[in-house]
């Protein structure tokens, strides 16, 4: 079956434009054309055209919200779930991150997924300026997951947006603002039409804060200053490519699921993409495309630093986005073509300084450094993040439970928010690492930089003996731990 699809060079308004369901009664299955009749050419002109084409032969027809004129056809490739299950991510589904910006740039969706593996998950996207009726249903019947606009911080402040919660306990640290709503033009907030009006008020450079109201239908997600070389996620590859595509820095995506509901996997992505003509980036793309134009940190200065493990290099560097400081602690000739033992490190005041016993921040970074010492050379890279500086806000520390359970407010920190420490392992000279960690969700994103893990060096046993003697110890004993 062919699918038509036409590009109108100007972005469809909200009203009088035809729902998805109302496109596919229209142009569906059968062929029967219900098309409206108007005294004045409508403004999707070329879109109507060639549906009017179209619909002898029973081709669905979806314009977009693109700036071309062209027209062209695509295929629509029909498949049985066993051949879907087979398919792999590559051309010419996949396109590279210049690729997909250009998508961006003339208002086509683009689907961003996080890796390239078989257990990938993908949001399909679009900038925020482009957004309409019509998209948003699609999105709610194909993607069917949350729709969500990510956006850049400076534009959520100017619109008085905040976080939804000063503690965030995301696994993955997603930035959740609170829901808004559009306060003029909606009727009550839920309908297709009503949210694409929320989004472009929320977007318009011209709005203000009073033009919103709160609680509402649309999710804000804030993008961590300097993207995906921050952190390596949807939002933020989201908001650099509408960025990098001239458009405002705002993004709408969602989760893609299947008909289940269950998340679609790689093969059902390219099925999807295959289907809607709909390209594909991953997140490691748009980070190398970021790296070979873009650096967030400059090395401020290094000396000397002697320890009870070892005779390291304390390198200091500095963030240009914010001027936050970090070390790199190096041991020994780490530009040898062996693999280096790495462990990136969060700073936690409580645990690390204080040794607190309500977190294993500490005992982590101890064994760690006691891991380089033994192997004779190795990095520790000791990130200062801000709100976990302290260790309390952010990880909501409390005493011990009955059964010992202190760690479990830690262990939901595997954050993939790390782009920093692996500049830094890269201006090091890394390449090749053995990487000291429990979280393998670590792991995404590391490509894009060059870098390669050789080895996954695990450190729960090491941090659990430590915390174990510490108990047993006098509480601030220096050899306790």
């Amino acid at each position: 079956m062919g699918l038509r699809v036409a590009f109108a060079r100007e972005a469809p308004s909200m009203r009088g434009e035809r729902s998805l369901g109302q496109l596919e009664r229209d142009f569906g299955a059968h062929g029967s054309s219900r098309r409206r009749s108007h005294g004045r050419r409508s403004r999707h002109a070329n879109a109507d055209w060639v549906a009017a084409g179209a619909a002898s032969s029973g081709r669905a027809v979806i314009p977009s919200r693109g700036r071309c004129d062209e027209v062209r056809t695509v295929r629509r490739v029909a498949m049985t779930t066993a051949e879907a299950g087979t398919l792999q991510l590559g051309p010419p589904e996949r396109v590279s991150a210049i690729e997909a910006i250009d998508e961006f740039r003339r208002g086509r969706p683009v689907i961003i997924v996080d890796d390239e593996g078989r257990e990938n998950e993908g949001d399909l996207c679009i900038p925020a300026q482009f957004i309409d009726a019509e998209m948003i249903a699609f999105m709610s019947a194909r993607a069917r997951g949350m729709i969500c606009v990510a956006m850049a911080g400076e534009r959520l402040d100017a619109m008085n947006v905040p976080l939804m919660s000063g503690r965030n306990t995301s696994p993955l640290s997603k930035q959740f603002t609170v829901s808004v709503e559009a306060r003029d033009g909606i009727a009550t907030g839920a309908s297709a039409a009503d949210r694409a009006r929320t989004i472009q008020v929320l977007v318009d450079p011209a709005s203000t804060p009073e033009q919103l109201t709160r609680p509402g239908h649309i999710f804000p997600l804030r993008a961590r200053e300097g993207g995906v070389l921050v952190r390596a996620g949807h939002t933020e590859a989201s908001v650099d490519m509408a960025r990098l595509a001239g458009c405002s820095p705002a993004a709408v995506i969602c989760e893609m699921l299947r008909e289940d509901g269950s998340v679609a996997r790689t093969p059902d992505l390219v099925a999807f993409a295959r289907e809607h003509d709909i390209k594909v980036v991953t997140v490691n793309d748009v980070i190398a495309h970021r790296l070979r134009t873009d650096t967030l940190i400059e090395r401020v200065t290094e000396a000397g630093l002697p320890s009870r493990f070892g005779d390291f290099t304390a390198v200091a560097y500095r963030t240009l986005v914010d001027t936050r400081e970090h070390i790199a602690f190096v041991l020994g000739d780490i530009t040898t073509p062996d693999p280096v033992l790495v462990r990136v490190h969060d700073q936690c005041v409580t645990g690390d300084v204080f040794r607190s016993l309500s977190c294993d921040c500490g005992y982590q970074l101890r064994a760690a450094m006691d891991l380089v010492r033994e192997a004779g050379r190795g990095v520790v890279v000791y990130l200062y993040q801000p709100g976990r500086a302290v260790g309390l806000h952010q990880k909501g520390i409390q005493p011990a439970s009955a059964d010992g359970d202190a760690l479990a407010p830690i262990e939901a920190l595997g954050l993939p928010d790390y782009g920093i420490g692996m500049q830094i392992l890269v201006d090091l000279g890394v390449r090749e690492m053995r990487l000291i960690t429990d979280n393998p969700v670590k792991r995404s994103g590391l490509e894009a930089y060059g870098l390669e893990i050789a080895e996954l060096v695990p450190l729960a046993e090491r941090t659990f003996a430590r915390r174990e003697r510490a108990l047993s110890a006098a509480r601030g004993d220096d050899e306790g731990a």
